[in-house]
């Protein structure tokens, strides 16, 4: 594959001057066209799949398939003009929203709700005008949607309506029958589709997944044109409460808790609340959710990472308070399951789609089962060190690789040069020969420019770095309200005229091009 350079942004980021207090999908053409001009050619976001009320973290997800409703772009459904949107938030609305476009973090409580207002007109013009007709064009192409992604949008659809119905409590709390799935659930959903109740709402679900995933298929073509790679992210699990677990009990482990094991971080191990892949009965239909699961990821990306790919090979669990155990138990097993694993992602996303987090304590069995399938794992430069903890060259990284300073998880390199040690950041200077008295703008494109030089084919930036912002996406082990709020510091219509960063952006452009990823 060529060598390519990228930036990570998390859709939620991403500001314009037209959104909804959050990145929406119809921006990811005018995001990916920005940052062209820093020679950026692949945009990585953080997962998109729909939260509860309340949960902020893309990785805590009600569905491994479901697009968030709340990146819907409203002034593009079909359904809606100005004046009905105007009219449906009224002036306490329409006051709200313009809090929210210039609010500096992402407020979800009040994006949610001005969208579910919208979203409820436009399903209701959708369903007695386009449904009543259902020869139309559009009723047509829904139902098409429908049939095309049932085996997972029929169990979410259902779970949705039924959630809303409890006031958004998981399924664990439901009467026996809703909670155990019983078989007259369907019938009673469909009995009452005209009513109100929950069909009208199962109806309604499908409607927005049907618009989430066509403007995302639309925005695919956009970026297409431009020459820019989308790459997303998969979370390794699904949360207990989610509409997959509830539809397909029987292959997860919900008596048990997913967690790590015991480190230097840890001391006894960590215990996470989710459950666990239960294998055998994974294997009884020889992978199946996995397999559609990874379709449908290489369906809406050109290429997408694995978050926690050790846990493919072996999961750490507990049960009942004990002190915690790898499943399966031994070596042998664990590297033949993780084969099984990764095969079946390559045979259902393609040979080129897949990329691994493999970050912290790996197995050398892990690192070698990724090489010899042919799938690229994580550089982070801060982190690659010899046992005499000198930095690694990035020039002699393993072509199959993706080379970055920071995740998701980290600081931007623009703040955790600052945190590292002064040895350390003389050894990675001494990298490049970079003068420890550069002034920061200077040091940070000296610092990208040993990123780009790295053997990998992939570079990952953080669009922090590329700004010079110091902020943190996220902190592991803290709750609170920076967490998976951060936007951009201005909209990007903005950011794109502003003469200083333009010339940034030059600057970074030429360094990709010199590194011969442009």
């Amino acid at each position: 594959m060529p060598r390519v350079s990228g930036v990570t942004i998390p859709l939620f980021s991403i500001r314009t001057r037209n959104d909804w207090g959050i990145g929406q999908i119809t921006d990811l053409p005018v995001c990916a066209a920005w940052l062209l001009a820093a020679g950026q050619r692949l945009v990585q976001v953080l997962p998109t799949q729909e939260l509860s009320q309340g949960e902020t973290s893309p990785y805590g997800a009600l569905s491994a398939f479901a697009i968030d409703p709340i990146y819907i772009s409203v002034e593009s459904i079909p359904d809606l003009d100005e004046a009905t949107i105007a009219a449906r938030l009224g002036e306490e609305g329409l006051a709200e929203l313009a809090r929210v476009r210039q609010a500096p973090t992402v407020d979800y409580q009040t994006v949610r709700h001005l969208k579910k207002r919208v979203f409820a007109e436009a399903f209701a013009r959708f369903r007695h005008g386009e449904l009543a007709d259902n020869n139309g064009k559009r009723a047509r192409a829904f139902f098409a949607f429908v049939d095309r992604e049932g085996a997972w949008l029929r169990d979410h659809a259902l779970y949705m309506a039924l959630r809303a119905t409890h006031d958004s409590h998981g399924w664990s709390t439901w009467p026996t029958d809703e909670r155990n799935r019983a078989p007259n659930l369907l019938a009673l959903a469909k009995a009452r589709r005209d009513d109100g109740g929950v069909g009208t709402r199962v109806l309604e679900q499908m409607y927005l997944q049907w618009l989430a995933h066509d403007q995302w298929y639309a925005a695919r073509v956009e970026l297409r044109k431009l020459g820019v790679s989308l790459m997303g992210d998969m979370p390794f699990i699904v949360g207990g409460e989610s509409a997959d677990v509830w539809a397909h009990r029987e292959k997860f482990r919900t008596d048990v808790s997913l967690g790590a094991p015991p480190d230097d971080f840890a001391k006894d191990g960590q215990s996470w609340g989710l459950p666990a892949y239960d294998w055998d009965a994974m294997d009884t239909d020889d992978l199946a959710w996995l397999k559609a699961r990874a379709r449908h990821a290489a369906a809406l990306y050109d290429r997408f990472r694995i978050d926690h790919v050790v846990g493919f090979f072996r999961q750490w669990v507990r049960k009942d308070g004990d002190k915690g155990s790898f499943i399966p138990a031994s070596e042998e097993e664990q590297r033949l399951r993780g084969e099984k694993v990764l095969r079946a992602m390559l045979e259902a996303a393609g040979p080129d789609a897949v990329i691994a987090e493999d970050l912290g304590v790996i197995p050398p069995f892990v690192h070698e089962t990724m090489s010899r399938l042919g799938v690229p794992g994580y550089k982070v430069l801060p982190w690659e060190k010899d046992e005499e903890h000198v930095p690694r060259d990035p020039r002699e990284f393993p072509e199959l690789s993706v080379a970055t300073w920071s995740t998701h998880d980290t600081a931007p390199i623009t703040a955790w040069w600052d945190d590292l040690e002064p040895w350390e950041r003389e050894r990675i200077a001494a990298l490049d020969a970079i003068p420890l008295d550069l002034p920061e703008a200077k040091r940070e494109l000296a610092l990208l420019e040993l990123l780009f030089s790295a053997r990998s084919q992939l570079t990952l930036v953080l669009v922090n770095e590329l700004l010079g912002d110091k902020s943190r996406i996220n902190t592991p082990g803290t709750v609170n309200d920076q967490n998976w709020t951060w936007r951009l510091p201005r909209p990007i219509e903005d950011l794109r005229d502003d003469a200083t960063l333009a010339e940034r952006f030059a600057a970074i452009r030429t360094l990709v091009a010199s590194s011969g990823r442009l």
